[in-house]
Formats: structure tokens, C-alpha cells, sequence
């Protein structure tokens, strides 16, 4: 799964004033290996592919205050080839610098979710919601008619390393809206926690999606399979230690696309955590 995206498209979503809070020096993308193609052996009514996209082959922007990695084309990195996965648009890998951040800029007509892996992000917007996400928070915005918001590391000596998500919403012109829950590192450890999806089942946050997101750890020995339907597809990205993957291990920012039917098993590697994207 994998449309095609106009470049234009994309930064369109970002706003003008994203545009040039992010866009401070030159994002380089680079080219990494062959991508791995693995295709599972058949069975009956099950057939999976398998495509890794390996971590160094992702964009990079070091702009000295933020260091991003892009796994799919965002700001000055262009990739025709990673234009997205289906809805699902933007998975940047930032680290804030103390005492810096995203000046106010806008966004609208997107799902936009924050996972915080250190530190603490301080977060303000338009329609008045002040907060600060810490590892374990999920933050869901969406942008909808249009939201201003900033991001800040308010720590002095210790930076902060997060995910920045962007879904495509399934309408356009939505009021916007915010949300923010909490999920323990028990309720992921050795299984698949539901954070976010479509009805807001489960106690996750709610996204103006047809996709559910998961995430889980998982120590040497754990497993985890999840039931890949017809019509949909999935994608798996790595946030912090390794995480086996139909037998290639995958470590920090590494990342697979799921086509298919059947399940997709995610094995322990040692202590991992891992994001599981069900996708439309």
C-alpha cells in the first residue's frame, strides 16, 4: 500500500509557518541499502509481504537545536519512493535540545500524535490546551480547521527524544480538537495496547481514521501476533531496542510494511519497544 502523495501535498499540511519552524538547514535524505523485500512462505489463506526500510535510510535534518529522522518525505527530504503508507504520512524521530523548541505554527487536516520516549514536551495551542507529555503519554491533536500550536523542551540540562505521527483524517474541515492519555509501561509490556483508533475503544485516544495503533514491549522470549485482515495492512516501526520480525531483527528507528493476509508476529530481541500501525 503505498499511493501516490504529491510532494505539494504534504507540505500543504504542515502550514506555512511549520514550513519555516522546521525547515532551518538542509534535510538530506540519504540512500541506504537495498530495501528487504521478505515474503512469507504461503499457507492456506495466509500470505504475507514484508518490505524493511532500514533506520539509516531514512531523511536527516540536523538543525543543532532538533535532530529529526524522516521515515517518510517531510520538509526539504523528498523521496518519490516514501511519499507515506496509506494514511499514514509522517513518523518523525526528534530530539529537542534543553531550552529549545517549535515555535507557534500551524497545522490543519491532520491526526497528529506525539510519543514521548525522554524528557518532557511542553505543548500549547489555539484552542487553549496547556500540557506536558512525558514517556507513557499519548497526545492526539487534530488540526481539523486549523490550529496553532508550539512545542517546547523547558528542561535545562536534558533533552527530548520523541515521535511525531501524522494521519490523514478520512474528512476534511474538522472542528479541532486535542486529547491526552496515559498508558503504563505494564499495559504494553508482553502485549499489543491499543492507544489510539477510530472509536476511541479500549480507553485509547480517538483519531478521524479507519487505523489503530498499537504499542508493546517485549523482552527476550515475549511475542506478539496481531490478525492482519483483508483490505488492510500494516506498519511496524521500531522506537527503542530491537524487535524480530519474521526472523530479521530490527533495532531503533528500523521500520516494515505488512501486505497481505495473516499474522503478523513481532518476537522479543532482547528489551524492545515497538509501534504497530493497522492501517485501511
Amino acid at each position: 500500500m503505498q499511493p501516490s502523495t504529491s510532494r505539494r501535498s504534504i507540505l500543504a499540511a504542515m502550514g506555512l509557518g511549520s514550513l519555516s519552524a522546521l525547515v532551518l538547514g538542509n534535510a538530506a535524505g540519504e540512500e541506504g541499502e537495498r530495501t528487504d523485500t521478505l515474503e512469507k512462505p504461503s499457507k492456506e489463506k495466509e500470505s504475507l509481504m514484508i518490505t524493511l526500510r532500514r533506520s539509516k535510510e531514512r531523511g536527516h535534518a540536523d538543525h543543532g537545536w532538533l535532530n529529526s529522522y524522516h521515515t517518510f518525505s517531510f520538509a526539504n527530504y523528498y523521496d518519490p519512493r516514501h511519499m507515506g503508507f496509506g494514511p499514514l504520512r509522517v513518523i518523525n524521530e526528534d530530539r529537542v535540545q534543553p531550552g529549545q523548541g517549535f515555535g507557534t505554527h500551524p497545522h490543519r487536516d491532520m491526526e497528529i500524535i506525539s510519543y514521548v520516549l525522554e524528557g518532557a514536551l511542553e505543548h500549547k495551542d489555539s484552542m487553549g490546551t496547556g500540557s506536558v507529555i512525558r514517556p507513557g503519554d499519548v497526545q492526539r491533536m487534530s488540526a481539523g480547521t486549523g490550529v496553532t500550536h508550539s512545542e517546547y523542551n523547558g528542561s535545562r540540562s536534558e533533552l527530548v527524544h520523541f515521535l511525531q505521527i501524522w494521519i490523514m483524517p478520512e474528512e476534511r474541515n474538522l472542528r479541532p480538537s486535542y486529547e491526552q492519555k496515559r498508558f503504563s509501561d505494564e499495559e504494553k509490556r508482553g502485549k499489543l495496547r491499543l492507544i489510539a483508533s477510530r472509536d476511541g475503544r479500549e480507553g485509547s485516544v480517538t483519531i478521524h481514521q479507519d487505523a489503530s495503533l498499537y504499542a508493546t514491549i517485549l523482552g527476550t522470549g515475549e511475542e506478539v501476533r496481531h490478525a492482519l485482515l483483508p483490505g488492510r495492512s500494516a506498519w511496524v516501526h521500531v522506537a527503542r531496542g530491537e524487535i524480530e520480525i519474521d526472523g530479521k531483527v530490527l533495532r531503533a528507528g528500523d521500520a516494515a510494511s505488512v501486505t497481505g493476509e495473516g499474522q503478523v508476529v513481532l518476537k522479543g530481541h532482547g528489551n524492545g519497544e515497538a509501534l504497530l500501525f493497522d492501517l485501511s
